[in-house]
């Protein structure tokens, strides 16, 4: 199970790897990379509606590197707190912000400097600083306070985390009673082999840390969360040099998850 990296996997120098990637994407989006980005990818793969990011500024469209579309799954409600895990440049951050208007909140979490900085000056150009929080943090030590927030929405960054099963109860503690979580993550048909599993450059691109759609279920509801079900695929990484470095038969692809934290 990818639930937790292997046993003599350097966790820190994982994180470094994961750092230095997305630096690297804020620096230059256009570099050269093992998956995809930007608006064309969101749009044409994970159906994203095109008017809406065109509104948004480049510095969170271009940077973007989802594999799945969360805010697809549940609408959000006016006045709603919604936390964005692992935000990135804030693309899915300020989307949340508009639909939750001027009373909700939304509030981003990442662990890459140069992202938080690329997240924060889109929200000030898309004018949602004031419903907005951009804050560092690690997915296994969520900055936020017990059942704070109705809304957890992730994409593409459960995977990263070397403690996946922390990582879910962090989801869990923050969320209130019957708030909800809209998660999209990369899933493989079967668990991958250990050389790939121990490639930092292989977790960084989203690959190495991925589980098979049943673990990821599992976990979810190991977690507390209940009402767990995949709502829609993706074929996320087709075409990019991270499938050309995996076994096809894998079949590396993503999807859009939900589940809720129960009410008692």
């Amino acid at each position: 199970m990818a639930a937790t990296c292997p046993i003599d996997f350097d966790v820190a120098s994982l994180r470094e790897s994961v750092r230095a990637v997305y630096t690297r994407v804020a620096a230059d989006p256009s570099g050269d990379f093992h998956f995809h980005r930007g608006l064309e990818y969101a749009v044409r793969k994970l159906g994203y509606d095109r008017s809406e990011l065109e509104a948004l500024p480049r510095a969170s469209t271009e940077r973007f590197a989802g594999v799945g579309n969360p805010l697809a799954m549940s609408p959000l409600a006016l006045g709603e707190t919604v936390l964005d895990h692992a935000c990135g440049a804030g693309m899915d951050l300020l989307l949340a912000a508009r639909q939750v208007g001027r009373d909700g909140r939304a509030i981003g979490v990442d662990m890459t400097q140069a992202m938080r900085e690329q997240a924060t000056h889109a929200a000030a150009l898309a004018g949602v600083s004031e419903r907005t929080r951009i804050l560092p943090g690690l997915l296994e030590e969520l900055p936020l306070e017990d059942a704070s927030v109705d809304v957890v929405i992730s994409n593409g960054v459960l995977n990263l985390s070397p403690d996946k099963r922390q990582a879910l109860r962090e989801v869990f503690r923050v969320l209130r009673p019957g708030g909800r979580l809209l998660l999209a993550d990369v899933v493989v048909r079967r668990e991958l082999k250990l050389p790939v599993r121990q490639s930092p450059e292989l977790w960084a691109a989203c690959i190495g840390g991925a589980l098979p759609e049943p673990e990821l279920l599992e976990l979810v509801s190991n977690a507390g969360l209940c009402d767990g079900r995949i709502e829609a695929r993706f074929k996320s990484f087709a075409g990019s040099s991270a499938e050309a470095k995996v076994a096809v038969d894998l079949e590396i692809g993503a999807v859009n998850f939900s589940a809720r934290k129960p009410q008692a």
